[in-house]
This record gives structure tokens, C-alpha cells and sequence, in this order.
């Protein structure tokens, strides 16, 4: 075996589910995340068929997060004056499985952290190739070189940046922002959402899970690309006030709540379009790869391919020219299959019209179509053939 000491950015999902199985077949992972500790918050993620589970199967992990899964989170969709347009069950968002993603990152985590140097609160600042390995260069000061560097950082990828060019080369922007915060539950709602739209705007409020005492909000509108500073907090805020001024429903009291908040979450729907995917001995995987903000089946798609590219690395004996084209050529059509759902995410929580908006309605209140658009998910989600690596 060679190439065995490999850096990881990110320490979401992807990065340590990767690390993980690196570490099982005997390499030596490094993760690197520019958070200082582990993310809490955020929300529900979910699983769905068969490829999904096997590999959750294969970890050893499926028992627990069924352990600590929400249930599944139902979306009722509200005019204003709360009566019910549209109701859909659980399992529509929440898939077979459905678990808090700061859950789900901490059980990755502790599985990983026995053959895993983690390293909080730093990020790669460059990479240099050499003859054998990839220089590197920590925000933090610290350089050191690996054998193998592996983007596992989000559809704004750093890695993706560093090794293959600007986002606007790479990332697709489908037309919606979304924003995200958490208010005082003064509604005293159950887990799940309330959905209230106008044309191009979805305002959502739900429960918790566990805190019953908390809400989390879910906005998201129609609008031309916008030039805004990511890590401009208060740019954002105004960003979305101004998106929402004048709408009513609960909105007012929402937005209140905005102001006050020091984690917002504020992105594009974009959806991340790279062939290949790798370069060198510098390869991406999870959203930096192939992801979609919201309805790409993304989490999962990162659990299956994490598992693919480490078995591939060991198959290989840690060639990783044959190692990455074997990884590709396995989950890229799969994962362009489940990506096509974050194309239509936008549209579904805010069709651009009265009309649109009342179509939704209609088809999704006919239970025959939504049992059929449940199985279709399945469907894509299974469409993979998982090798059984050895190790």
C-alpha cells in the first residue's frame, strides 16, 4: 500500500465518512475544518433506499442513527390565515431515515477519530504539487505535504477552488436564495413546518426536535444572481429583509428574530456541474463534487460516494490514477441523477405563480401521485451497484 497519508477538508459529512473508511483500510487521514469544533444545529438530513442503508449498514452506524432519528418532518402549507392548503407527510421530506445532520456528524465523527488526526479552527490557504505529494499550506502557518488531498468542503468548496479554478467555472446558479435562522418557538409548533408562499417567496417556521422550546425558519425567494460578501452577516440580513418587505403571515414577527441572530445561514440554490473531478493527486467528493444546495439527495449521495472512493483507493493499493477513474466512472451518472431533484427545489417550495403555486397543490394533495413520486426517490437513490471492498 502507498499514498497512504491523505488530508480531508471538511469535517461535515462527507470528510469524516471518508475518513472513516480510509482508516479501516489502513491509511493515515488527516481532516482539516475551519470551524472550531464540530457544527451544531442545522437541519434534519435523510436517507432513502437501498444504497443508502447498505452503506450506513457497512459502517456499523445504521442502528444508531435509527436510535436517534427525528421521525420524519411533515410540511403543511398554510394561506394566511393558517388554513391548511397542502399537507404532506414525513416521510416526503424525511426519506426511510431521517436524523439531525449535527447528529449525524457526530457519530462520523467518533467513528473516525481513532485512526484520524482532526484539526479544528484552520483550513487550506494553498497546495503546491511536488514530484510525490501535495504541499500544503494551513491558513494557520503550518506546512505540511501528503500524499493525496481530498475536498470533502461543501459546494463552496476550497479545495475545488485551489486545484481547478474559480466557482463561476463550476457551480450553477438555479435561480433562488435561501436563508435560514433559529427564533423562540412562540407558536409552540411541533416538529415539521408551517409553509406559507407568494408568488417566488416561501416563509416556513417548525419545532425543533428535542428543544421544544426553539423554532427554526426556512426562507427562500425567486431572485437574479446577487453580489453579496459571504461572510458579510449583516449584508445578508438586509438582503433578506428587503426580499421579504411587506409580506405578511407570520413574516413581521420572523423577522424580528433575524436581526438578533449571529448564525444565519444565507446561500444560493446552486447545483455543482465539474467533470472531472479530479486532478493529480487532488480529488473532490460529497456536495464539492457533484452537490445541490437543497433536494439533491446530497447527504446520502455523499455517504455512498465516500464509501466508493476509499474501497477504489484500497482496491488500488493507493494508486490514485486508477483509484479516482474507477471512483468517477462509479458515481457520476448516479450522482447527476439524484442532483436533478435540487433542480426542481426551488420551483416546488416557491413556484413563481398564483397559479404554479395552486398546481403544487392540487397534484401533491393526490395521494396515488405522491406515493409514486415517493417510490420514484427510492428509485434514483438506489441506482448504484456497490461493490463489497475488501478490508
Amino acid at each position: 500500500m502507498h499514498n497512504t497519508n491523505v488530508l480531508i477538508s471538511g469535517a461535515s459529512i462527507a470528510g469524516p465518512a471518508l475518513a472513516y473508511w480510509l482508516g479501516r483500510y489502513g491509511f493515515h487521514p488527516t481532516v482539516v475544518e475551519v470551524a472550531p469544533a464540530l457544527r451544531g444545529g442545522g437541519y434534519a438530513v435523510d436517507f432513502r433506499g437501498p444504497a443508502h442503508l447498505q452503506v450506513l449498514e457497512r459502517m456499523g452506524v445504521l442502528e444508531e442513527l435509527r436510535r436517534l432519528q427525528t421521525g420524519g418532518s411533515p410540511l403543511r402549507f398554510v394561506d394566511e390565515t393558517g388554513h391548511t392548503l397542502l399537507h404532506l407527510p414525513g416521510e416526503f421530506a424525511g426519506g426511510e431515515l431521517e436524523v439531525l445532520r449535527s447528529d449525524l456528524s457526530r457519530v462520523l465523527y467518533e467513528r473516525s477519530r481513532d485512526t484520524t488526526q482532526y484539526l479544528f479552527g484552520d483550513a487550506i490557504a494553498a497546495m503546491t504539487k511536488t514530484p510525490d505529494g501535495v504541499q500544503v499550506t494551513l491558513e494557520g502557518g503550518a506546512e505540511r505535504t501528503f500524499d493525496l488531498v481530498i475536498g470533502a468542503d461543501g459546494l463552496h468548496s476550497g479545495v475545488r477552488r485551489l486545484a481547478f479554478g474559480p466557482h463561476s467555472q463550476s457551480v450553477s446558479y438555479l435561480g433562488y436564495y435561501l436563508a435560514g435562522w433559529e427564533v423562540p418557538n412562540y407558536l409552540g409548533l411541533a416538529p415539521g413546518s408551517l409553509n406559507y408562499n407568494l408568488p417566488g417567496k416561501l416563509a416556513s417556521v417548525g419545532g425543533i426536535h428535542r428543544d421544544p422550546t426553539k423554532a427554526s425558519t426556512l426562507f427562500v425567494f425567486a431572485s437574479p444572481p446577487l453580489d453579496y460578501d459571504r461572510r458579510d452577516l449583516e449584508q445578508q440580513k438586509k438582503l433578506l429583509a428587503d426580499a421579504f418587505a411587506g409580506v405578511g403571515w407570520e413574516v413581521p414577527t420572523l423577522l424580528e428574530g433575524l436581526w438578533d441572530t449571529e448564525e444565519l445561514y444565507f446561500d444560493s440554490i446552486s447545483r455543482v456541474d465539474l467533470q472531472p473531478w479530479s486532478a493529480g493527486r487532488v480529488t473532490l467528493v460529497g456536495d464539492a463534487a457533484c452537490g445541490a444546495t437543497l433536494g439533491g439527495m446530497g447527504t446520502g449521495t455523499a455517504i455512498v460516494a465516500a464509501y466508493v472512493l476509499a474501497g477504489e483507493l484500497a482496491a488500488a493499493g493507493g494508486d490514485h490514477r486508477a483509484a479516482f477513474a474507477r471512483y468517477e466512472q462509479a458515481v457520476r451518472g448516479y450522482a447527476q441523477g439524484t442532483q436533478k431533484g435540487g433542480d426542481r427545489t426551488g420551483k416546488f417550495l416557491a413556484p413563481h405563480t398564483r397559479l404554479g403555486m395552486q398546481l403544487r397543490n392540487r397534484l401533491l394533495g393526490n395521494r396515488l401521485l405522491l406515493h409514486l413520486m415517493l417510490k420514484a426517490g427510492q428509485q434514483v437513490s438506489g441506482k448504484i451497484t456497490l461493490k463489497d471492498y475488501p478490508g
